[in-house]
């Protein structure tokens, strides 16, 4: 029988090399003052919705402008036939000359009667029946001059004019009707220059925002008057920046929300009324923030989180995931130049170093890094941050 033996010198298992540290670039993280804003549906309209109507009755003999073109204030709209106010015109000409006649005469005669009053040739009644004539005729001739005024300006108001720069609508009357007053609507016409944004903010976010205010975590626009830009339905912004000038006290039941409304310049006429847009509140800031880069911040599923880097027990540097709470979304900073960053309510403290790039090397919660340290300055300026998230 034979036995054969064999002897393996490397039969003894290898140990698992360690792998490497994951290169990774980390924020320490810092309270900032940052700005606040809100993004919410809005609605426009014109400043001022006005209805053309003739203030005197006649025929309308000429239409002076194109349906739907852009008007000047005291621009002529419609014409009314002033052929009978000019002969009004001229009537009342003649009788503020017969008045003024009979005022002369009755001057006369008050002074020569009054000569012989002194010397008692007439008596006391002829005297005050001279007197009351002449005071009737100045009388008279106030209201020859009233009538005489109202004629020219029923004249006037033969041109029916724009009492607002804007945009005139349809005529609802054609020329050749005869138009009898006031009553009837000629037509109607849109201030849009500048122009009304109207929406809606919710009880809970006032209510929250002056809680926020009230514990100095927010700083509110003096007076309400936040600033507001227009974002389109393309996703641009126009130009023109606004002020809020209205809030309503009352709750619509229905909506749960107050109205507000805003006034924004608009020179060119790019903003029509009866457009869908959202308006961007800003103007506040919210006080002793943490902010975070964008890329900093990803989605499990479950929720929101960052890598922060920390040192194990074993007194490793590695990754470790931390859930978080974003808040307002900040695209700019144009002082500094940082873009697309995240203010976090809940989930980091000042002084977490928060890793911001190389997360996609980190394949699971514990693993070595080696960290390159990144600046970041406070935030303090934007462009046009989105609503915040929820």
């Amino acid at each position: 029988m034979i036995w054969l033996t064999s002897c393996d010198t490397d039969s003894k298992p290898k140990q698992a090399q360690a792998m490497p540290p994951v290169n990774v670039v980390v924020v320490k993280v810092a309270a900032r003052r940052v700005p606040f804003s809100i993004e919410l549906p809005a609605t426009l309209s014109g400043s001022k919705e006005v209805e053309i109507r003739s203030r005197v009755a006649g025929i309308l003999i000429s239409r002076n402008f194109e349906e739907g073109d852009r008007v000047n204030a005291n621009q002529s709209l419609f014409t009314i036939d002033s052929e009978p106010f000019l002969l009004d015109i001229e009537r009342q000409k003649a009788e503020l000359l017969a008045t003024k006649a009979r005022l002369d005469r009755a001057i006369r005669e008050e002074k020569r009667l009054k000569s012989l009053r002194a010397d008692k040739t007439v008596s006391q009644k002829e005297y005050d029946d001279v007197l009351s004539t002449l005071q009737i005729s100045q009388a008279d001739l106030l209201s020859s001059q009233t009538r005489l005024s109202e004629a020219q300006t029923q004249l006037k108001y033969s041109q029916v004019e724009a009492p607002v720069s804007g945009i005139v609508g349809r005529e609802n009357v054609s020329e050749g009707t005869y138009v009898s007053g006031p009553q009837i609507l000629l037509t109607q016409m849109t201030q849009v220059d500048p122009i009304r944004v109207r929406f809606g903010l919710s009880e809970r976010e006032q209510l929250q925002m002056r809680q926020d205010a009230e514990k100095s975590l927010l700083t509110l626009p003096d007076k309400g008057h936040w600033l507001t830009r227009i974002k389109l339905q393309n996703g641009q912004f126009y130009q023109q920046v606004g002020q809020v000038n209205f809030r309503d006290v009352r709750i619509n039941t229905q909506t749960g929300t107050s109205e507000f409304q805003a006034i924004v310049p608009n020179p060119d006429v790019a903003l029509r009324p009866g457009q869908f847009v959202h308006v961007l509140l800003q103007g506040a800031y919210r006080e002793n923030a943490i902010v975070v880069p964008q890329q900093a911040v990803m989605d499990n599923g479950v929720g929101k989180f960052v890598y922060v880097m920390v040192t194990n027990e074993k007194n490793i540097t590695v990754a470790k995931t931390a859930p978080v709470e974003v808040g307002e979304w900040i695209a700019e900073d144009k002082t500094t130049g940082e873009t697309n960053l995240w203010v976090i309510n809940q989930g980091l403290k000042e002084g977490d170093e928060v890793i911001v790039e190389g997360m996609a090397k980190i394949f699971f919660p514990g693993t070595e890094v080696k960290a390159q340290v990144s600046s970041s300055e406070p935030v303090a300026e934007f462009t046009h941050p989105s609503t915040t998230q929820s």
